[in-house]
């Protein structure tokens, strides 16, 4: 894979062992991405400690405190409450919680995210949360192979990335990071934009 200066790679390892996930460490990539908690914490008992964790998948309130210490980026933060729990257990344990909050920009019923007005309830208030630092966006393009379509979808979230960033967070240099993109289309998240890519299959293969 080829990819543009400055756009990082995040190697999605979920359902893989942790053979797999040695390969690709040994071929030099650090950041790697699951979805399921349990999952994730075994990984990182046992897989090297340079390794930068991230948590792409519906996070459930009790399952915070099983990662919250290690992981490193969580992308997929896609409620009031969830983020209210996340700023309750980081700050029992002294930590500021680097986070995503993840938008709804698919045409699928069935994807996670939060709407125009969630969103905006969320950073009106975004100074009520001590323990997180706001880092950027997060959204998930809808399966089909309309290219057009998935173009259109990552193109939107680039533009309200702006926005947020212009209205809501413009001397912070934390929010910074659009995480759009996957095996299938991270060549057009990245022609719009995107700053971070999750692929799997194109380093994992099939799952």
């Amino acid at each position: 894979m080829n990819l543009p200066p400055g756009l990082k790679l995040v190697a999605v390892s979920k359902f893989k062992p942790i053979q797999e996930i040695l390969l690709a460490y040994n071929e030099g990539i650090r950041d790697f991405a699951e979805s399921r908690p349990q999952e994730l914490k075994q990984k990182m008992d046992i897989l090297p400690g340079d390794i930068r964790w991230h948590f792409i998948g519906h996070l459930q309130s009790n399952k915070i405190k099983m990662i919250i210490e290690r992981v490193s980026l969580i992308h997929s933060v896609d409620s009031l409450k969830l983020l209210w729990e996340i700023d309750k257990e980081a700050g029992k344990r002294g930590l500021v919680k680097d986070i995503l909050l993840q938008v709804f920009i698919a045409s699928e019923e069935t994807k996670q995210g939060l709407n125009q007005d969630e969103l905006k309830e969320i950073l009106d208030q975004k100074g009520r949360f001590p323990n997180i630092r706001f880092c950027g966006l997060m959204g998930m393009a809808s399966f089909t192979l309309n290219r057009d379509i998935i173009r259109g979808e990552f193109a939107g979230l680039k533009d309200l990335f702006d926005r947020v960033k212009r209205e809501y967070f413009a001397e912070c240099n934390n929010f910074c990071e659009l995480s759009m993109g996957m095996s299938g289309d991270y060549q057009i998240a990245a022609e719009e934009g995107s700053t971070i890519v999750r692929i799997g299959s194109l380093i994992f293969g099939d799952r």
